[in-house]
Parts: C-alpha cells; structure tokens; sequence
C-alpha cells in the first residue's frame, strides 16, 4: 500500500476502505509517513468529505492507536457527556453527581481549558485539596464504590488523534466536519463508556458559528455512534451568550453547587436537565421522557445530586464543606463593576469576547504552559433581553491584580461585549435541536 495511491484516491472522490485508513493512521502515529503527506490526504478530506461508514473507521483507527479504558468490570451502563465547549459552561460539574445520583456510573476522563473555553479538570482545582489525577486502578474503584470519578486525560489515549489535531491546526483543516467529529469521538470512544450524550455548542461563543454546521457535526458523531455500537444523543445548544453568569474557575464550581441545590441560573439548570434526561434514558433508569424528568427534578430537590457531589469531592481529596460553605472556594482580592454606558435593553453579549478577557484576566491559558488564577473571572448581571440604565452594573470583574490602566481596559472590553439597543430585544433559544440514529428533531 502506498500513501500517494491513499490520497489520490480521496482528491478524487473515492471512498477509503478501513484498511487504508488503518495504514495511514499507524503510519502517521510511528512516525512511518510524514507531516506533508497528511496534510495533503486531510485537504483532500476537508473538501470531499467522508462517508459515514469511513468516519466510523477513521475514529476506530484513532482509538486503537493508543490506550483503551476498559469499564466492564463497573456493572452498569457507563454514560458519558461531552461538551464542544462554551463560555460559562459549568454542565459537567452539576451533571455527573446528578446522573450518578440516579444509578448510572459516570467513569469520567476531562481536560484542561485551552483559550476562551474552561476545562472541567481547572475548575475541579478550585476545591481545596481536590486530587484530579489517579491510577486506572483508583479509577475504577471509586466509581464502582461511588459510581462517580472525574479525572484528568490519560496521556496514552489516542495519540493519533493529538498528532493528527496539531497538523490540522497549522494547515487549515479544522473545520472539517469528519475530522472534528472523528476527533472528539474516539476521545470519548476511547474512555470506555457505553452510550454517549453530546453538547454541541452553536453560535459567537462555539467553535460551529452556525446552526446548519453544528446540525452537520452533530449528525456525524452520531452516525460514528451509531456505526460502532454505541448509543449517542447529541444537544444543539446555544452559545451566543455566556451559559451561565459566571466566567471563571472558582466562580463556576460555586455556581455548579448552588445549581445542585435548585438555586442556580435559569438557562444551566434548564439544560442541565435537559442533558441529564437524555443520559438517564441510555442508562436505562427511566422508561420514556416524562419519566426520567421526573427522575431528575426528584433527584435536585432531594438533594441527593448535591449529597453525591460531596462524595466526589471527599473520594479525590478535596474538601467536600465546600458543597455548604462556598466562601472556602478560593476569591479574588478585588471586585471591579462594569457599568453600562447607556440606557435600552441588551441585545446581544459576545460569549467569546467575554471568554477572551477572563483568560486576560488570569481564568484561562493562552498557551499550554500557562498558569491559570483559580479565582479570577467574570460575573454577569445582564442576559440577552434585560432592560439595562446608565452606569448599572453589566457585569463584575473579580481581579487579583490592580493597575488602573489594566483595570480600564479590561472593563472596556467587558463593556464591549454587550449590545445595547433601544428597542427591546427577544431571548434567544437555549436548545435548537436533538440529533439522534432516528434523524434531527428541531425544538
């Protein structure tokens, strides 16, 4: 088998076989072809697509290019969750001691936040003492003595897929649905988890801008799922505003527990609901919709979503009083008010403006390398459709630095993300669509 035969045949629009695919990914990962020859056979996909079929195999060739955990021994079907990212996306920590309550072992792997979007694994580091890292062996025992673990990625799961996203960074192939959806599901594929629920961002603060694209990554993850075995529902969800009012690492874990304890924001408790009934229907504890609604609202009111919270929090390390006394979380020596420059009623804030001056502020990594301020951030007062006076509050910086030029700028770039209009402005939809095998259901 030869490399150049592989991308000829996909510049011209033909169909790869799983043993193509396989040859060009061991080779890639041993270092067997080189960077310019996947560059050409990923422009080629990038402008002519894959079938499903060959999307399936891409992500079962990624998969096997690495570690695969193996959650058999934890009886149960496994759920996981995964987020195509946001601005004030704090799903993960209400969701998995939420699903974990209703009986379904959540074994989760998370990453750290890279530019505007958080990761699960920073804010979990906010908890005083909380341990993100553990053997597979604590691993597995703690979800099947818990039936809860969030951990850090594995540095040996799919090694291709790592190698492969820092070559399409830098050769203008990110974009390319089979690509991104192969990605993001052998991760998940990866992490042994039997059915899989997606939260597929869409708007100014997502990675897909559009709804029609997020509609076409959406239906192809599912596909993948479908083509391997695993059941998958994906969630189209809006991300042209922040999720929540909170932008921020600490910030987010106390919105996280007061959300657990039925006094969180309106639109993250709505979608965590949401999400949650579709991850309580794979793992079969409830027998249609209203049912695991039900199973859901029953689990947040009794508390036993927060109670499974704390338990996380003890079993890795941390201190789990902070569940009942969010000041323990780490704060910010200063507290800056943004004012609004005008009267009228806010009509667009600019999620990823927004997610870009947090990380300024010290919430979010620029680079890899990069510390992160566990306590800095951003808190929102306004949402799309607010009523809005000069000189009242939009929102509040939470600093640990205090420079009068810096304090300036980085109220005017908060300022700017909001959108003023005299004419009242609608809200938005938070949930578009469901994708599942059986097609798009528009909501």
């Amino acid at each position: 088998m030869r490399t150049v035969d592989i991308i000829h045949k996909k510049r011209d629009g033909g169909e790869l076989t799983k043993e193509e695919l396989d040859f060009l990914i061991e080779g890639y990962t041993r270092g067997d072809i080189p960077d310019y020859q996947l560059s050409a056979w990923a422009m080629a996909v990038f402008f002519n697509g894959m079938t499903a079929r060959e999307t399936a195999e891409l992500t079962m060739a990624m998969v096997r290019s690495g570690e695969q955990v193996d959650l058999s021994s934890i009886p149960g079907v496994k759920v996981d969750k995964h987020s195509t990212g946001g601005v004030g996306d704090t799903t993960t920590l209400i969701l998995a001691p939420l699903v974990a309550a209703a009986g379904i072992p959540v074994a989760k792997m998370s990453g750290r936040g890279l530019g505007h979007t958080g990761g699960t694994i920073d804010k979990l580091e906010a908890i005083p003492g909380f341990e993100v890292e553990r053997t597979k062996e604590q691993f597995l025992n703690q979800v099947k003595e818990i039936g809860l673990a969030v951990v850090g990625q594995s540095g040996n799961l799919t090694p291709a897929d790592k190698k492969l996203y820092a070559l399409r960074d830098v050769t203008a192939t990110v974009e390319s649905i089979p690509l991104i959806a192969s990605s993001i599901m052998s991760k998940k594929i990866a992490s042994g988890a039997d059915a899989i629920v997606l939260d597929v961002k869409t708007g100014r603060g997502a990675f897909m801008k559009s709804l029609e694209d997020s509609v076409r990554l959406a239906k192809a993850m599912v596909e993948i799922g479908t083509e391997i075995g695993r059941e998958t529902v994906a969630v189209i969800t809006n991300m042209d505003e922040p999720l929540g009012p909170s932008i921020g690492n600490a910030l987010e874990v106390r919105e996280a527990i007061e959300t657990l304890k039925g006094q969180g924001p309106a639109e993250l408790t709505e979608l965590c609901r949401e999400l949650a009934k579709h991850m309580v229907l794979l793992g079969g504890k409830a027998q249609d919709e209203t049912e695991a609604k039900q199973l859901v609202a029953q689990l947040l009111k009794s508390g036993e979503a927060l109670e499974k919270l704390k338990q996380l929090i003890k079993a890795q390390g941390g201190d789990a009083r902070v569940a009942d006394e969010p000041d323990r979380l780490p704060e910010a020596a200063y507290r800056v008010p943004v004012p609004s420059p005008a009267d009228g009623c806010i009509a667009a804030i600019d999620a990823e403006a927004l997610g870009v001056t947090a990380m300024l502020l010290g919430a979010g990594r620029a680079t890899k390398e990069d510390p992160i301020d566990l306590a800095v951030g951003i808190k929102l007062f306004k949402r799309v459709g607010d009523a809005v006076k000069t000189g009242e509050p939009l929102a509040e910086l939470y600093m640990n630095r205090n420079e009068p030029a810096d304090t300036a700028r980085m109220c005017e770039r908060t300022a700017a993300a909001f959108t003023i209009t005299e004419a009242p402005a609608p809200r938005s939809k938070l949930i578009y669509a469901v994708v599942t095998r059986n097609g798009v259901r528009y909501l």
